[in-house]
């Protein structure tokens, strides 16, 4: 039985719902921190255009469109329709699979809809995000015995969800045992709870001797007009700063806060070398004798352990202003000193887990884990004294309050653990608001200030030499306001239809504890190459994780390395390794380990699926060199490509190497045992074929001819998968990554694109590349990657084109008339000409004559006309080049008139020297 996912796929509705509302998945990601989130739109139709059939009939076909179209307007829309289609066409035992699950966006879609699904992943961390997102929420707790936290039970008069109230008595509980036991070393100031502390790492100066802060920025607050409000009239408030008033005689420092904007350069700053030159990166400036440390200078001090916590600045709320700093008070710091020395009193959580993490930070982490280029050795030197305090005592309370719902209430070991879950969810957002990673958040519009989080860049730590530590009111980053939020997506998320709990396990890819051929669809979105390294990038949370839960899951604690934090043996990534020394031992994660432990994976899904399943991949990579290996493990486990479907998922950013905007869905089905050898030529012009009968569909659904280009990989896949192998005119073997470009140019083929009636491949080829990417892009900056996938499509070398499209906004653009350079001869390309003569219309006819003349084109030349006149149309019209090629167009015929000027008083010209040489010679 065909499935629809491998003939259509909702591709527009997909991109529209990925950014923002239900399909973004925003809200489910935000419930328990995880990396690589797969939107909620690409997963439910992923899933279910993956379950349902793809009938012979066109009226049956339409109709099952209208529901998938229907089903991605919510995320419960089309429900009784779905499932009614899916169990008609899988029986009422169908069962999903997602071996690499993540914290589980796509076995929760099948959750929703009431099918069984397995979620599986190699990470302790990611199982627990999943069991919080796709189990949890889907089973029934009302037989349980009553949380007794907070009072009387609410039963009888409440009727939110039990999981609902339970959780929300347990955050309460965990607040208020945790504001008891650290309130000594937050105390009020004038009956008031500061929000936050302002903190920077000192270090000693080289020159004078005396320790100094660094920090990046003084500004605290930014100004903004404040309304009029119970008769007192409107005003600016000019926001808040500070700086490092040095006291050179007494060898001492201390911040001052003042109104306004900062009048004083920070200690950490561009500063210029003894030269006069700049000095690269910032230098940490001593404000006592000025004298400018660069950056391997004050790397080196911290990284070799000089480095000393400081308090600068207290944040309170305020009255009239909701947040305000002020200098710190004796108390606080005199706080902060019984911080530290009660910090060492505390005992560990049990044998071999001290209270402070001694867990070690793995070699070559100093582009994942920032802290570790600036001493950090251990997940426990992350945080200052007072914040590790904090964690400690707040773990010790959530294993306190597990411990008593099982033994003292008489909760099942199951439910504890699903409660405990949800705390667990809460402990990890603290941790993204906390250490020395988190930052002040200062904003531009005068909004109140707030803490940044460690992963600002995605699944790397960054590291701040001054940080932002949260305390224990209402804000940002706190217990309290983290709780709040996290109670508030649960409830949103909370199943409305029938669902059924993912059953989530911790294991590996390659070696699925499941039946052969029990699986009805495997729906999966592995890891991206080198993109993300998952484990590293949460061993910090492992670590507090593992402290925190160890009366709920037990199990956490057996999943540790040598160093004490999650296993990466069986890790299926590419690990970026930074900082090793050549002695050291080398990360195991390589190329090599990725494809092979990849190949394994794709082979255990084939043999779980059943025999009319499919396996679909969703994947998104820009470098064509990543597809080629993976579309060489595809092969190896002996699956076909049989479709693949572009989306717009991702945000565009940076994402480990590569930048990321479209993912593939992809559909692949075991590849029959009888396939007969291929031969290139033929398997080249059957992809064409195939290419050419989709491309009505394609253009019938609303496809961009970028899309198109992505979605060919289905088609030429699937051919190239009816043969066992493909051998060349010698007899040997053709990678089948060879065929990815073919596909390309076969759309272009299919699309019979013509540049004022001529067909785009009867201009020469760098012609020819130059308008189809017009064509496709315009002016708009688009991934290196793309750039290296048309050169390969048009048979063309890198350089041959780089000049065209050159480096812009982080990727690459169409080159504009004014960076172009190019001598032009009868030999140039008709693009060339074409930019030359923009490029010279400032100037006048004479100038443009000049450039046709050279070329020895004429004003009957048709394919430079076309080629202008299709760029002046093409690009937009707010494009100064679109002038330049319209002003062209516009004077074509002077423009011939002039060149043929140029032409004559260049003959007579040459007559004259002929002559002159002539007359020399009988002299």
């Amino acid at each position: 039985m065909t499935r629809m996912i491998e003939r259509w796929f909702p591709c527009r509705e997909v991109s529209e719902n990925s950014e923002s509302g239900w399909g973004s998945g925003s809200t489910e990601a935000s419930l328990f921190t995880w990396f690589a989130k797969r939107p909620t739109a690409q997963a439910k139709a992923a899933l279910i255009c993956s379950l349902l059939p793809w009938p012979d009939d066109d009226a049956e076909q339409k109709r099952l469109q209208d529901i998938v179209r229907d089903a991605m307007t919510g995320r419960y829309a089309a429900w009784e329709e779905l499932r009614q289609e899916i169990i008609r066409a899988n029986g009422s035992d169908a069962t999903v699979a997602d071996p690499f699950s993540g914290r589980g966006m796509i076995p929760l879609e099948a959750a929703r809809l009431g099918v069984s699904a397995v979620a599986v992943d190699y990470s302790p961390v990611a199982v627990l995000a999943s069991e919080v997102l796709t189990a949890s929420p889907f089973r029934s707790w009302d037989d349980e015995q009553q949380v007794r936290f907070g009072g009387p039970p609410q039963a009888l008069y409440e009727d939110r969800p039990r999981l609902v109230r339970d959780v929300e008595a347990i955050f309460a509980e965990v607040g208020h045992r945790f504001n008891k036991a650290m309130s000594d070393y937050y105390p009020s100031v004038r009956g008031r709870q500061p929000w936050a502390y302002l903190w920077a790492i000192t270090l000693p100066c080289q020159e004078c001797g005396r320790r100094f802060p660094l920090t990046g920025s003084y500004r605290l607050r930014g100004a903004k007009q404040r309304p009029a409000r119970g008769g007192r009239p409107a005003y600016l408030d000019p926001g808040q700063s500070f700086y490092i008033e040095a006291d050179r005689s007494a060898g001492t420092w201390k911040a001052v806060v003042h109104d306004g904007p900062p009048n004083h350069s920070p200690t950490l700053a561009k500063s210029l070398g003894p030269d006069g030159r700049p000095i690269a990166g910032k230098s940490a400036v001593c404000p006592f004798c000025s004298h400018p440390h660069p950056l391997a200078v004050h790397r080196r001090l911290a990284n070799e352990g000089y480095g000393q916590d400081a308090l600068l600045v207290v944040a309170d709320f305020g009255a009239e202003v909701s947040k305000t700093f002020r200098a710190p008070t004796f108390e606080e710091l005199e706080a902060i000193e019984a911080a530290a020395r009660d910090l060492r009193k505390e005992p560990p959580f049990r044998p071999g887990v001290p209270a402070i993490p001694d867990e070690g930070i793995g070699p070559g982490n100093n582009n994942i884990i920032g802290p570790s280029i600036y001493g950090a050795r251990t997940y426990g030197d992350l945080m200052c004294d007072r914040q590790t305090l904090g964690f400690v005592r707040l773990s010790r309370i959530i294993g306190q309050v597990c411990a008593e719902m099982r033994d003292v209430h008489g909760l099942s070991n199951s439910y504890v653990r699903a409660l405990a879950g949800y705390l667990g969810a809460v402990l990890v957002r603290r941790l993204r608001r906390s250490t020395r990673s988190t930052t002040l958040q200062v904003y531009a519009d005068g909004r109140p200030p707030g803490a940044t989080d460690i992963y600002l860049n995605e699944g790397s730590i960054t590291f701040s030499y001054d940080y932002l530590e949260t305390g224990l009111a209402g804000g940002s980053g706190t217990w309290e306001e983290l709780s709040e939020r996290t109670l508030r997506e649960l409830s949103d998320i909370l199943p409305t239809k029938p669902g059924v709990a993912v059953d989530v396990a911790r294991g590996s890819a390659t070696a699925l504890a499941m039946r052969t051929g029990s699986i009805s669809a495997v729906v999966t979105d592995p890891p991206y190459d080198q993109m993300i390294a998952y484990s590293d990038s949460s061993d910090l949370l492992f670590c507090w994780l593992k402290r925190a839960l160890v009366e709920s899951h037990a199990d956490i604690l057996m999943t540790s390395d040598l160093l004490g934090v999650q296993e990466k043996q069986e890790e299926i990534i590419v690990k970026r390794s930074r900082g090793l020394a050549r002695a050291e031992v080398q990360d195991h994660r390589t190329r090599a380990h990725y494809d092979s432990k990849i190949a394994l994976a794709f082979q255990e899904m084939r043999r779980v699926v059943r025999d009319d399943g499919v396996v679909t991949i969703v994947f998104g990579h820009g470098e064509p060199e990543v597809w080629q290996r993976l579309l060489g493990s595809i092969e190896q486990a002996r699956l076909v490509m049989t479709g693949s479907w572009p989306a717009n998922t991702e945000a565009g950013g940076q994402q480990g190497k590569a930048n990321i905007k479209t993912t593939l869905t992809m559909s692949c089905r075991p590849a029959p045992n009888d396939r007969p050898p291929g031969r290139k030529g033929a398997v080249e012009a059957e992809i064409k074929a195939e290419i050419r009968r989709r491309y009505p569909d394609w253009e019938r659904w609303g496809l961009a001819p970028a899309d198109m280009l992505m979605a060919a990989a289905g088609p030429a896949m699937e051919v190239v998968g009816r043969y066992a192998q493909v051998l060349d005119a010698k007899g040997e073997p053709v990678d089948i990554y060879t065929f990815l470009p073919l596909a390309r140019a076969a759309v272009q083929e299919a699309m019979a694109v013509e540049i004022d009636h001529h067909p785009l491949e009867t201009f020469d080829a760098r012609t020819s590349f130059a308008l189809w990417w017009v064509r496709l892009y315009g002016r708009q900056p688009q991934p290196k990657s793309e750039l290296r996938w048309q050169t390969l499509a048009s048979s063309m070398e890198l350089a041959e084109v780089r000049d065209l499209v050159p480096d812009a906004d982080k990727g690459v653009r169409f080159t504009m008339v004014g960076q172009f350079k190019a001598h032009i001869t009868t030999d140039s390309y008709v693009i060339d000409v074409a930019l030359a003569l923009a490029a010279a219309s400032e100037e006048g006819l004479a100038a443009m004559g000049a450039v046709l003349a050279a070329s020895g084109r004429g004003a009957d030349d048709t394919y430079l006309w076309a080629t202008v006149k299709f760029l002046a149309d093409r690009l937009p019209e707010s494009d100064p080049d679109a002038v330049a090629f319209s002003r062209v167009l516009r004077v074509r015929d002077g423009i011939a008139n002039a060149a043929e000027t140029v032409i004559a008083s260049s003959q007579v010209r040459h007559q004259r020297q002929r002559t002159a040489d002539a007359q020399l010679k009988l002299l």
